[in-house]
């Protein structure tokens, strides 16, 4: 492990603590005690969005002191976290693979990690669970490299099925704990968010003339549905995404060869001191990004403001 670059260390210990997340979040609903907070419309914060926080941002910042950490919730600091309480494990089978050339000089004081400790948060308070995901994304200078993507309902529905899964990658190494990419349907297909409809949404989704839409919850699960070919493309045509939802997804999608921009085609920087905000709206891709961009009308576009 000594000898293991940095970026594969963090990509390490973020799926073990992603995983040790995932099941901080089955219990607290197991319990049934979610403490639903209201941050805003449509907006919520529960007990597990709260306890995975914790326990993602302390377990990081044990190993790598360095590095800059931005999560989702806002949270009073707890004076010390015991040792006994964190995950400090790696995934050794990541520890062997390569880490790309370009990132070998990476130091901690480049990185910056954006955590969304429970993505569809709505979801998971109203049952839709196999719309949660636990979110650990890594930037180094302003660019997505690595992203965790946890499910931790994946499978639920399916009796005597193993529960969970982790989805990963590194751009330039590729992604990992999946089934490779392919496309399910002739048909054209997008997924959008399941409660922010709007007119510019519904304007920008129709430019695309879909045979069908699928209406979810969580950037992670929306971007896991493209990057599997259950859809051909996520289309979300409203501000309000932030950068711990999409700094893991797009680093995920980006390691297939995929892209994740605004409804603009600008690409989301993601430098600790960025606005936290996508302004802009977002498109995620495989293969059609830039036939995609080409359809989303100019009245969309004026009312989606770029960012900074």
């Amino acid at each position: 492990m000594g000898t293991s670059r940095l970026v594969m260390r963090i990509v390490s210990a973020s799926v073990v603590i992603a995983e040790h997340a995932g099941s901080i979040i089955r219990h607290i609903a197991s319990e049934g005690k979610l403490g639903i907070l209201e941050k805003g419309v449509n907006d919520l914060q529960t007990e597990a969005d709260r306890r995975a926080q914790r326990f993602i941002t302390a377990s990081l910042s044990k190993r790598f002191s360095k590095i800059h950490i931005i999560g989702e919730e806002t949270l009073t600091p707890l004076e010390q976290v015991a040792d006994n309480w964190l995950e400090l494990g790696f995934a050794e089978d990541i520890l062997a693979k390569n880490c790309p050339q370009n990132l070998l000089s990476t130091k901690e004081e480049d990185v910056v990690i954006w955590v969304d400790p429970l993505d569809g948060t709505a979801e998971y308070a109203y049952g839709f669970l196999d719309h949660v995901t636990v979110l650990i994304g890594v930037a180094i200078r302003g660019k997505p490299i690595a992203g965790v993507i946890h499910q931790p309902y994946y499978n639920y529905k399916v009796p005597g099925a193993i529960l969970g899964r982790t989805v990963w990658g590194v751009v330039g190494l590729g992604a990992f704990g999946m089934e490779k990419y392919s496309i399910h349907s002739d048909k054209r297909i997008v997924t959008t968010s399941r409660l922010r409809r709007s007119k510019t949404n519904t304007e920008a989704i129709e430019a695309l003339k879909p045979d069908d839409v699928i209406y979810a919850g969580g950037c992670g699960h929306k971007t896991m549905l493209v990057i599997e070919g259950a859809a051909s493309a996520y289309v979300y045509g409203n501000p309000g995404c932030k950068k711990w939802d999409t700094c893991a997804p797009e680093a995920v999608l980006r390691s297939l060869g995929g892209q994740m921009t605004d409804l603009h085609g600008n690409k989301f920087q993601y430098h600790k001191d960025v606005q936290r905000e996508n302004t802009g709206g977002v498109l995620a891709t495989v293969s059609n990004h830039k036939w995609c961009l080409s359809r989303i009308p100019q009245c969309v576009k004026d009312v989606l403001p770029t960012e900074g």
